[in-house]
């Protein structure tokens, strides 16, 4: 499903729940480990998972899942810090 066909009002919801897919996938985490995750879940430095090339990992996967392109300047210390400052990354990428 791409972004740009997701309803508005369902948009934020869809992109939560496609972010929590994203990461379990690149991460091989469980469901329910991504399903418990809330905004201030630290992610960076949190995850053993998530170590520099799972960085790189999820940046391409965001890309294709939500049809955006992340320019390397895009990304600073704060993208990974939490799951509410990830999901606000993607958030603002694809425009919501």
């Amino acid at each position: 499903m791409r972004a740009d066909n997701i309803q508005p009002v369902d948009r934020a919801m869809d992109i939560e729940t496609m972010m929590r897919a994203l990461l379990r996938d690149v991460l091989a985490l469980s469901q329910e480990r991504v399903d418990a995750f809330d905004a201030d879940t630290p992610l960076f430095g949190a995850l053993p998972e998530l170590d520099s090339m799972a960085v790189a990992g999820l940046l391409t996967e965001m890309e294709d899942r939500f049809d955006i392109l992340i320019e390397d300047e895009d990304i600073d210390g704060d993208t990974f810090e939490t799951f509410g400052t990830l999901l606000a990354f993607a958030q603002a990428k694809i425009g919501n």
